[in-house]
């Protein structure tokens, strides 16, 4: 019996960037390996298995120094091989519906001016085997050819853009997406995302004042539980949303302590 992705018409390389996601690493790769003609992981530097379970799924590991999300998602990209390129990271898994639908794209021709494909990406908590119904969603540019489209070189955004002109399709299938594998990690990145973010505002030379400050986690408390409804989780939708909350305000003062940092 023939290898199923040998028919298909349009081959597609899966590039993941990691760093010690040997927990989930391997479940991130079983999701695409019926659609990937390739699948990359190119990793910075983990020090725990990753590496291992990732070859051992066939994957191909290439290590890369950390200079930036941006900068990194460009290296991937550069080291496939296919025109098509489907990019998740190593917090994400394509759901089965997802997968059938690329493989049905890829079984036929696509047109010349399609540059590429969004994809809702959906926030899966912990415990949850499935997002939850009304679940709060993102609508990325993650399915792309590249002559058309590629990541933008920045340190704290990755983000696909048109290269020049293309039409964009929306897929219905969705990525799971597990941000956290607990509060306290969690925790850990809201310290790391916030002090990248703090030294990226500071190019842009935007130093909060006191009403800032105060009023960020408060508007952003409201932001998580009603506009990113995650009031649907209950008890737990509260966290969630003061979590978010205090991602803003260590942003924020983060900033401030740069600046007067500076003028001492």
């Amino acid at each position: 019996m023939p290898n199923k992705i040998n028919l298909l018409v349009t081959r597609i390389s899966v590039f993941i960037i990691t760093k010690n996601e040997a927990d989930r690493i391997g479940q991130v790769i079983s999701a695409v390996k019926e659609i990937a003609d390739e699948i990359l992981v190119i990793d910075s530097g983990s020090s725990d298995d990753t590496l291992k379970i990732a070859s051992s799924y066939s994957a191909r590991v290439i290590f890369n120094k950390w200079q930036g999300y941006g900068q990194q998602k460009i290296f991937g990209e550069n080291q496939c091989r296919n025109k098509w390129i489907l990019n998740i990271d190593a917090d994400e898994e394509v759901s089965p519906e997802l997968a059938i639908e690329i493989k049905k794209i890829l079984a036929e021709e696509i047109p010349e001016d399609i540059a590429g494909f969004r994809v809702k990406i959906v926030n899966k908590f912990r415990f949850e085997t499935r997002p939850k119904k009304w679940a709060y969603y993102y609508n990325q540019f993650r399915l792309y050819n590249r002559d058309l489209a590629g990541f933008k070189d920045s340190t704290v955004h990755d983000s696909v853009t048109l290269k020049s002109t293309g039409r964009i399709r929306q897929l219905r299938g969705i990525i799971y997406h597990q941000s956290f594998r607990s509060y306290s990690h969690w925790i850990e990145k809201i310290n790391y995302y916030s002090q990248m973010q703090a030294q990226d505002t500071l190019t842009k030379n935007k130093n909060p004042t006191a009403a800032k400050i105060f009023f960020a986690p408060i508007l952003a408390f409201f932001k998580a539980y009603f506009i990113r409804r995650y009031f649907i989780y209950g008890f737990d939708g509260l966290v969630y949303s003061s979590l978010f909350a205090f991602s803003r305000f260590a942003k924020a003062i983060k900033i401030r302590e740069i600046f007067r940092a500076q003028k001492c």
